[in-house]
């Protein structure tokens, strides 16, 4: 097992909290401690916005309807226990002023590691640790559903995403404590990229880069996220084969769902699967009624790059803009059946994501008949969530080829077949290991 920010201690059940995808820390008093560390900080150094935070803030305040949004949300917080605590100690953020002077503090980073022993920083996601509980109340939810609030956060979040491309954003990768490089970091990204095989690689045989230079010859963040894996350390899976379907992402399994609905109630609790809304109302969506619905999950240590499944041709490729942080308001019952906010957060909400969040959509027309068209989605979640296709429309693809990447952000995949194909093997829900991408993923019965 792989211990993470800081979980190899025992956590009390009143502050653990595990979120498939590993973005927030398990043990909910580092998320607190380092919210608090940047509240402090804000607190005592107070600077002027960012000019894509102060235009941010001008939309708050020159839109009626969403300056009632953002002062709501963080009054609609409940002052009793868990929230009182949770999530940002005694220094909780409880307008959206106080938001943004956070947030223009967090810009000015690269994401840190986070060590036991230090919580030093957040691995993966600032904004979302800062929205955490708002994001969850009446008006988060509907301030979060916004399409001008989703445009202007598109903006901070490409702003973000400029410097994270910087070289001075590369200072996270060092062998410090809070480093990607260090002791611990090391430790876990190794464990999980060697978790799929039981291998024992160092990161250079694992991954192009060239140990000898400063922070592995990575030029900035975003290089480091992006990292190509060697082909050697992710073989196809049996490539002479196009009834092999292989795995599009590293990434651990999530769902798997037979004669999903072409249309459903995609934001209720159970988060059926709504392939026409999952594929942006897209002509060839209608294919997909009565298919199969795979869906797995990448954390922030694993590899971003997508592979495609099958050996097939390009027949549509694009990128729909949805939103950013938004999670359906599902309520929980607490243990005096009290009806309280839902408290697990956006990873565990990711069949309701996969319909608005935004997403790259890939159609392939498969070379083997058996299987014919079936679809890709690479959804962004959380923070920068860019999702980069690097396939044409028309162009031949191999089994295994490189077809895009997400840069940072938490980030899920689906893979989509349409009725009448018999898609078997799938991986359990529950594997405690990545499924390796490039690796058997599925078999495809003629």
């Amino acid at each position: 097992m792989v211990w993470q920010h800081g979980d190899e201690h025992n956590i009390p059940d009143e502050h653990r909290r595990d979120k498939p995808g590993a973005w927030l820390p398990a043990d909910n008093r580092l998320h607190r401690q380092w919210l608090k560390q940047q509240v402090d900080h804000v607190d005592a150094n107070p600077k002027e916005l960012i000019p894509v935070l102060q235009e941010f803030k001008d939309l708050i305040e020159s839109n009626s309807r969403i300056y009632m949004y953002f002062r709501e949300m963080w009054d609609e917080i409940p002052r009793r226990a868990p929230y009182n605590r949770d999530p940002t100690g005694k220094s909780q953020i409880r307008d959206y002023q106080h938001m943004l002077a956070v947030l223009n503090h967090v810009f000015t980073r690269a994401p840190e590691w986070t060590d036991a022993a230090e919580a030093a920083g957040m691995v993966g996601v600032p904004m979302c640790a800062i929205f955490d509980y708002a994001m969850g109340t009446p008006s988060g939810h509907a301030a979060f559903l916004d399409p001008d609030v989703n445009k202007m956060l598109k903006k901070v979040l490409n702003e973000w995403g400029k410097f994270l491309k910087t070289p001075e954003s590369a200072q996270v990768l060092g062998n410090h404590r809070s480093g990607w490089f260090g002791k611990v970091g090391y430790s876990d990204l190794m464990a999980v990229a060697n978790g799929p095989y039981q291998t024992n690689h160092k990161f250079e045989e694992m991954y192009v880069c060239d140990p000898t230079k400063e922070h592995y010859g990575f030029k900035s963040w975003d290089d480091f996220f992006t990292r190509k894996c060697r082909p050697e350390a992710r073989p196809v899976a049996s490539p002479d084969d196009d009834g092999v379907i292989a795995n599009a992402c590293e990434s651990k399994v999530y769902n798997v769902a037979r004669n999903v609905h072409l249309r459903t109630k995609f934001w209720i609790k159970s988060q059926p699967y709504s392939p026409l809304d999952m594929l942006a109302h897209d002509p060839l969506a209608r294919e997909f009624g009565g298919g199969t619905v795979y869906q797995a999950f990448l954390s922030a240590l694993s590899y971003h790059r997508w592979h495609a499944p099958v050996s097939g041709t390009v027949k549509r490729a694009f990128v729909a803009d949805g939103t950013y942080f938004s999670e359906p308001l599902m309520e929980a019952t607490d243990t005096q059946g009290k009806e309280d906010l839902n408290t697990k957060g956006i990873s565990v909400v990711q069949g309701y994501l996969t319909a608005l969040a935004t997403r790259a959509v890939i159609f392939f027309e498969a070379d083997n008949p058996a299987i014919g068209l079936m679809a890709f989605v690479g959804v962004g979640m959380d923070e920068v969530s860019t999702c980069e296709i690097t396939v044409k429309e028309g162009q031949h693809v191999k089994k295994g080829d490189e077809i895009g990447m997400f840069h940072f952000g938490g980030s899920t995949h689906c893979l989509l077949f349409r009725k009448g194909v018999k898609v078997e093997e799938f991986p359990e829900v529950g594997r405690k290991e990545n499924v390796p991408v490039r690796g058997k993923l599925a078999v495809v019965r003629s």
